[in-house]
């Protein structure tokens, strides 16, 4: 159990041994990944240096169940920040892994950082495996014999995108990793849905696990077991800062440099007995602003990313103020119905910490500005904190409320959420309203006879109406209004659904209710 305020690493994934994919920059380690997956997790591209965080991942081979670690380039001697910090991460995976798979490109010739690494992988003591990639025609393979010089014993030509030699690699982990470090499937089912692959082919986006748990998280028929939240925002607002705080780690790098993070980060708290998965994304910007391939794939997947959360941390940057890319940030996640936590950061630069020798900013107008410009998120709460401040002196008492809030916030907005009031409490709830209050012309009124929840996550209401007509936006907002006034549903949009009496069920006025009003 986490102690009140604090957050705890979940340790649900740590039964499973570990398996670190390391190499240099561009040699095909995020297509093994992808390719062990099942996923496309990891960007892929012909960039080098795409993959700069650690990325973890899941696969099943013989019977039995490990955990994989996709990791940036490594380049030992370059001391530059990026670089640096990318070894850094790559340290954490080697330390963390049971076995090592180092993969070079076989059309390369070998170069003296091949050998650094070796060397490296060597002193750890851990089984090594030699996956020398790309080997995608017979004249390779003998060319695979050439990287023996590194001194591995165990070594595996293999094509990580056509899935060729991938078998006869897997069976070496599975052999050398002991049986005790790994865990059987049929131990572990059910705990982790959907993470079984043993199908190498080409990797598809979603498939039926993504359709079950879609179809958990909207109906609400089972018990959620963990909540997943997206980091979103501009880039450079502290996205990554942020989830350094939320998890007490460095699990994300973060540099002053825009754009620093491309894969998508996740990990794992738990706070008063929730279980918080958090997702560091790239910063989104506008498509004309994309230039590298690997940037427009990065803000693909931060998409999907949101999509694929419960509730959405939207970073502001309070040094910058609200601005449009915000706003429009800001929306995608409210029409995508994720709930919306409004994350102000870098406070302190703006009050105590301010050097321009202006006076400290006001949280009430800064909030009232906020709110001006995010109309349609008014129902999103409104969080002001350091995020720096979090991470690097978590001793600090304000700094440690600030992110303690959050944390209670996530958890409140979750069950929000998930919310379900009763038919009947619905209908004397329409008994109490007088609709004669809503501004809506006559022509557009409409009686409600009944209402029901159809489905949480988001509350999706389905009004049964005396004639098939669209909702006036006034009259919409009005009933919003009142459902939050009486029953909350703090954090999350209201989606309206609108059924005329004696109506076939096709000609049903559906509404994804609550449109960003201007």
């Amino acid at each position: 159990m986490a102690k009140k305020g604090k957050a705890s690493l979940g340790a649900s994934d740590g039964a499973l041994p570990l398996v670190a994919i390391v190499g240099r920059p561009n040699v095909g380690k995020s297509t093994l990944f992808n390719r062990l997956t099942g996923s496309r997790r990891s960007i892929v591209g012909d960039e080098p240096g795409i993959t700069r965080d650690r990325i973890y991942g899941e696969y099943e081979w013989a019977g039995r169940r490990f955990r994989v670690v996709d990791t940036g380039g490594i380049v030992p001697d370059d001391e530059a920040l990026l670089p640096a910090e990318i070894f850094r991460q790559a340290r954490v995976a080697l330390e963390e892994a049971a076995a090592l798979v180092l993969v070079v490109d076989a059309r390369t010739e070998l170069a003296r950082p091949d050998y650094d690494l070796a060397r490296l992988l060597q002193r750890s003591g851990k089984p090594v495996f030699l996956a020398v990639n790309k080997v995608e025609t017979g004249a390779l393979v003998s060319e695979a014999e050439n990287f023996r010089k590194l001194g591995f014993a165990d070594v595996f030509a293999v094509s990580s995108e056509h899935g060729q030699g991938i078998g006869e690699l897997l069976d070496a982990i599975s052999e050398r990793v002991s049986e005790s470090a790994g865990q059987r499937v049929s131990e572990s089912a059910g705990r982790h849905p959907g993470s079984q692959n043993r199908d190498l082919g080409h990797p598809e986006i979603g498939g039926s696990a993504d359709r079950e748990k879609k179809k958990i998280r909207t109906h609400g028929e089972y018990e959620q077991r963990e909540t997943s939240i997206a980091i979103i925002g501009r880039p450079n607002v502290g996205k990554s800062t942020l989830l350094n705080a939320l998890t007490g780690t460095t699990r994300a790098i973060v540099s002053p440099i825009a754009g620093t993070t491309r894969d998508a980060v996740d990990e794992v708290v738990e706070f008063e007995g929730a279980q918080l998965r958090f997702v560091d994304t790239a910063g989104i910007r506008r498509k004309g602003k994309t230039r590298l391939m690997a940037e427009k794939l990065s803000v693909v997947m931060a998409r999907k990313h949101l999509e694929a959360a419960d509730v959405a941390l939207v970073v502001i940057d309070a040094t910058e103020g609200v601005t449009a890319s915000d706003a429009t940030i800001g929306g995608y996640a409210h029409e995508s119905g994720r709930s919306v936590i409004l994350v102000v950061n870098k406070w302190d630069a703006v009050t105590t910490g301010r050097g321009d020798r202006k006076p400290p900013a006001d949280r009430d107008i800064w909030e009232k500005q906020l709110r001006r410009t995010l109309k349609y998120l008014d129902y999103a709460p409104v969080i002001f904190l350091s995020a720096l401040e979090a991470a690097e002196n978590e001793s600090s008492g304000h700094a440690a409320k600030s992110v303690a809030r959050l944390l209670r916030m996530v958890v409140h907005v979750a069950k929000e959420r998930r919310k379900r009031v009763s038919t009947g409490e619905m209908n004397r709830f329409l008994e109490r309203i007088d609709f004669q209050r809503a501004p809506v012309p006559m022509s557009k009124r409409v009686k409600i006879l009944y209402m029901t929840q159809a489905a949480v996550a988001p509350p999706t209401f389905v009004l049964f109406t005396d004639r098939a007509v669209k909702l006036h936006f006034a009259f919409e907002r009005f009933l919003e209004n009142q459902i939050r006034k009486t029953f909350g549903f703090e954090g999350t949009p209201i989606w309206f659904k609108v059924r005329a009496r004696n109506a076939p069920r096709d000609q049903g006025s559906g509404i994804r209710g609550q449109r960003m009003r201007s």
